[in-house]
């Protein structure tokens, strides 16, 4: 029995374009996401860092340049994936649904988050810049956004993973099947097909 099952997976053709989006089954927000939880994430521990090793200069000041870079790439990327995330918004959900409240509440968890990470890049970039380590005041920024990227982060899962926002697939497709056939996207199952 084959092992792996690469090429449905990576196909955009015989899907949907639906714009900003992305594809049926390959949503462009999702994937998005993991740059800015990530950058923020990082941020959070090299500020952590950078406070606790403040007696050693070179190394703290390296560790709170290297925060401030990190939170640049996650803002910059932050821009598509809350340009992204709107576009779902509005054309993906009804008003006055539950899952219209919940992308709510998951928007604008994330949108307080980018707010802040605006203004901790004003403080790192333009206030505090030659600094040779983290201010407090920057790690309990850096605390608060982690905290409101995890708190947004959940309840987008609970999105996709529970109320199976913009995905395509249904438990009776044949992927579900024991088959050495591969089903590509807006292919009819096809025994007799070559995967």
């Amino acid at each position: 029995m084959r092992t792996f099952s690469f090429r449905p997976a990576l196909t955009l053709r015989g899907r949907k374009f639906k714009g900003l989006r992305g594809f049926s089954g390959k949503p462009l927000h999702p994937p998005l996401t993991d740059v800015p939880i990530g950058a923020y994430t990082i941020v959070f521990g090299l500020d952590v860092l950078s406070r606790i090793l403040h007696t050693h200069h070179s190394l703290a000041r390296e560790l709170y340049k290297g925060a401030t870079f990190t939170l640049w790439g996650g803002a910059i990327v932050s821009v598509f994936t809350a340009l992204t995330g709107f576009w779902d918004w509005w054309k993906g959900s009804e008003k006055g649904t539950q899952a219209r409240r919940t992308i709510n509440a998951h928007a604008w968890t994330m949108l307080l988050a980018t707010v802040l990470v605006i203004v901790n890049l004003i403080l790192c970039t333009f206030v505090w810049d030659n600094y040779l380590n983290t201010r407090w005041s920057l790690v309990i920024l850096s605390t608060v956004i982690f905290v409101l990227i995890t708190i947004g982060g959940t309840i987008g899962g609970e999105l996709t993973y529970d109320y199976g926002f913009n995905v395509e697939t249904a438990g009776d497709s044949p992927v579900w099947q024991v088959s050495e056939v591969d089903v590509f996207p807006g292919q009819e199952s096809d025994s007799s097909a070559a995967g």
